[in-house]
């Protein structure tokens, strides 16, 4: 069965034209098409780590959505591709080059960044249960650092595991991680020897901080977002990096 057959039973449309040319990033490639419900744009991948790629995006999309704070393509469907790959269908938005709403963007990012702090503060004022971080609803304050679902930097899975304090999540599923890879591919002594005397020591910076987990666009920079006739929006058309959001400051 062809793509474009796949992709017409899947998103259940009679219509599916594409329209205009398809463009893409250093990873992906996007097409837009005509269904029988409208626009939607379509991001295809063929490489095996497409799937959990774009099931990462969807994820974080929709965390980003329930804060209400800043405008995001609705995603629809991560589909599998015929002999390996996977395409991720959301929303089509028409868009155009940030200008106009360049401050008001910068507001709704504050928005999002503050989105947690502040409604742990208002259910701590109203005295109400606070959450331990697996619920997602709109309503609950997470006091962990972390996401429900693993994320990708490109093709390079994120592991999200839920901990109790950025330190420790910071050293062990960011840093750790690209250490890992670094004596991995390059055997780097050096690189070793020097993580291993700075690692016991980061803790140590952050002694006196208080950090609050924070909902974060994972690849905020120029060509990920736009604005309309009316509002400023955020993009990951080309999927320059696919982890769009984890609750980590």
């Amino acid at each position: 069965m062809t793509m474009e057959k796949i992709l017409k039973a899947e998103l259940n449309t009679n219509i599916l034209k594409a329209v205009g040319s398809s463009g893409g990033g250093c990873i992906s490639q996007g097409q837009t098409y005509e269904t029988d419900s409208g626009r939607v744009f379509v991001k295809i991948n063929h490489k095996p780590q497409a799937r959990k790629m774009f099931e990462g995006e969807m994820a974080s999309l929709e965390a980003i959505q329930k804060t209400n704070t800043v405008r995001v393509p609705q995603p629809i469907k991560v589909i599998d591709l015929p002999g390996g790959g996977a395409m991720f269908a959301m929303e089509y938005l028409k868009m155009k080059h940030l200008s106009k709403y360049s401050s008001k963007l910068g507001e709704q990012i504050a928005e999002l960044h503050l989105y947690n702090q502040k409604l742990g503060e208002k259910l701590r004022s109203e005295g109400s249960t606070i959450g331990k971080g697996a619920g997602h609803s709109e309503s609950q304050y997470v006091d962990k650092f972390g996401f429900h679902t693993t994320t990708c930097c490109g093709y390079i899975p994120q592991v999200n595991e839920w901990q109790s304090d950025w330190p420790t999540f910071f050293i062990r599923h960011r840093l750790q991680d690209q250490l890992d890879m670094i004596e991995r591919d390059y055997g780097d002594r050096e690189a070793r020897e020097l993580w291993s005397q700075l690692k016991p020591k980061i803790p140590e910076m952050f002694c006196d901080v208080e950090i609050v987990p924070s909902l974060l666009h994972g690849d905020l920079w120029a060509g990920n977002v736009a604005e309309d006739t009316k509002y400023p929006k955020l993009q990951d058309l080309t999927n320059e990096t696919s982890s769009i959001s984890s609750l980590i400051t």
